[in-house]
């Protein structure tokens, strides 16, 4: 504990003497003695003095004069000023030290019981306020800290998020083009072991695409920023898709692919189909990764009937590698595999089942996993459902070509592209649904070319050089000519994250897609923002 400086003052040597005698065992203060009040006022200024013991009656400055001294001045106004008489106890003399700013009176003679008391009490007072001061400056630091902390994860955050945009378009990109090609080269007359070769260029551009999918979408869940969406799903559907899209992955391994239904399941459930797609697909995924011989098996049972809410466990078991034991509970873990030689021999980012637990947590449900190693796993996914008591069937598309699409009349577009390669699929898919199509390679250009030209609709890329495409729109949007500034925009861009997708709203666009795009997407897009029909 810090010791405090404690001042006497008087004009007399010998009342000096005896109260520093009565007062020198007291605990943690240090007596500075003192006749004369101006001396006594620098070193108050110079030695940090808490409590003064001031003698009323002196020649020159008396003690009340002496204390509003104190008082006036910012370095000395917290001492605590104690005044030391043998005037008459009437008050006036009372008022008027308080007047001064003392806090208290002792009397002359002094009784020394009280006279300590009241010291001591001072003295824990200002102990008090000292630790009062230091704690505030702790927190003051702490909020300062907590504040520099959150400032820090903010930019942290955006930082994170500028990459991950960066990272999207860049690979996006040239795999939307690499897509593309894919479409135009499968509506093309091909034979057999063409049309083979294309399936596993397809495949490889849907795992590299899996991969970006799987990054964005742990920052979003992280963030926060990834939402569930409940709307009716068929189960029927949903498993249809599912045997479509693994039954040919697990021949190609020869290994066995079945799906086994509850038959208690109901037709239509409310969730998001997308991310349960997500969830299962993960599980098959990693099962087909892993299991070299043998069979996958994909359960679907209902656990428990509540009225119009069903209690659906989801479970894919293997045949596989299996997993040790101590590795079962990290696998859930982002960036983890259950063993290092995994990664060497298999691949992967582990970032699959980190989603997936993500996702379970949003859905409200939970996963869990377990295995032999050696022999198998078995993970599954469990939530409540509520039951769907309508569906629309979606429209079957699967054997569609977009180039059986009807025409489009004739439209004139103009497409704002920066890679070659996007600019050469969209235009060819344009022309083939009847467009007339121009092609800039920049967002300076096509305000250039809408200013010139008659469009009925302008694709536009949102990241190109000279001119970004936000710049552009909002360009084109703010154009006084009515002709100009009411040509609808669709952004076509490689990033999908949804600020970005807003500020393309914000700039004035009419519609977003994202790269790589589906062309019926985009098809029935320009035909609803046109009224093409």
């Amino acid at each position: 504990m810090d010791y405090v400086n404690l001042l006497l003052l008087d004009d007399k040597e010998e009342n000096l003497i005896s109260l520093r005698a009565l007062l020198e065992d007291i605990e943690h203060i240090n007596i500075i003695s003192c006749s004369d009040p101006n001396e006594a006022l620098k070193i108050c200024w110079k030695d940090q003095i808490s409590i003064a013991l001031v003698d009323v009656q002196m020649p020159e400055i008396n003690g009340f004069e002496f204390v509003s001294l104190l008082k006036s001045n910012p370095k000395t106004n917290h001492i605590i000023a104690i005044m030391v008489t043998a005037i008459s106890k009437e008050d006036r003399y009372l008022i008027k030290g308080l007047e001064s700013g003392a806090v208290d009176y002792l009397y002359k003679p002094l009784n020394p019981e009280i006279t300590i008391a009241k010291v001591k009490s001072f003295v824990k007072q200002i102990h008090i306020q000292e630790e009062i001061k230091q704690k505030n400056i702790e927190l003051e630091k702490s909020k300062l800290d907590l504040i520099r902390a959150k400032e820090e994860a903010v930019e942290a955050r955006k930082s994170k998020e500028i990459f991950l945009a960066n990272m999207s378009h860049e690979i996006r990109t040239p795999i939307n083009g690499i897509m593309g090609i894919l479409h135009m080269l499968q509506n093309s007359h091909l034979d057999d072991d063409q049309r083979d070769w294309l399936d596993r260029l397809d495949g490889a551009s849907q795992s590299l695409l899996l991969i970006i999918n799987d990054i964005l979408d742990l920052s979003r869940v992280d963030s926060g920023m990834l939402k569930i969406v409940n709307r009716d799903l068929s189960i029927k559907e949903m498993v249809d898709d599912i045997k479509k899209i693994y039954n040919i992955k697990a021949s190609n391994k020869g290994l066995n692919f079945e799906i086994k239904l509850d038959p208690r399941l109901p037709m239509y459930i409310k969730s998001d189909a997308l991310r349960l797609q997500q969830i299962i697909g993960n599980f098959i995924s990693n099962s087909l990764k892993f299991t070299e011989q043998g069979e996958i098996k994909l359960c679907i049972d209902v656990i428990e009937n509540l009225d119009s809410n069903y209690l659906i466990r989801f479970t894919v078991i293997d045949t596989g590698i299996g997993i040790k034991s101590e590795s079962v509970e990290k696998i859930f873990l982002a960036f983890e595999q259950a063993d290092d030689g995994i990664t060497r021999k298999f691949g992967g980012t582990g970032l699959g089942l980190a989603i997936v637990k993500r996702l379970a947590d949003l859905m409200k449900g939970k996963v869990s996993a377990k295995s032999v190693y050696g022999k198998g796993s078995e993970f599954y996914f469990e939530t409540l459902f509520q039951v769907s008591l309508y569906y629309t069937s979606k429209e079957e598309k699967e054997n569609q070509q977009y180039t059986k699409l009807p025409r489009l009349n004739d439209l004139r577009v103009l497409v704002a592209e920066d890679n070659e390669l996007n600019s050469f699929m969209l235009a060819h898919m344009l022309r083939t649904w009847g467009c007339d199509v121009d092609i800039v390679k920049n967002g300076k250009f096509a305000v250039e070319n809408t200013i010139k030209n008659m469009y009925d609709i302008i694709l536009m890329d949102t990241h190109m050089p000279i001119m970004s495409g936000f710049e552009a729109i909002n360009e084109i949007k703010s154009n006084p000519s009515d002709r100009v500034k009411s040509i609808p925009i669709i952004t076509i861009s490689a990033s999908v994250l949804e600020y970005e997708q807003q500020a393309a709203y914000k700039a004035g666009a009419d519609a977003v897609i994202g790269k790589p795009f589906d062309p019926f997407d985009l098809y029935y897009k320009i035909v609803e923002i046109t009224g093409n029909k």
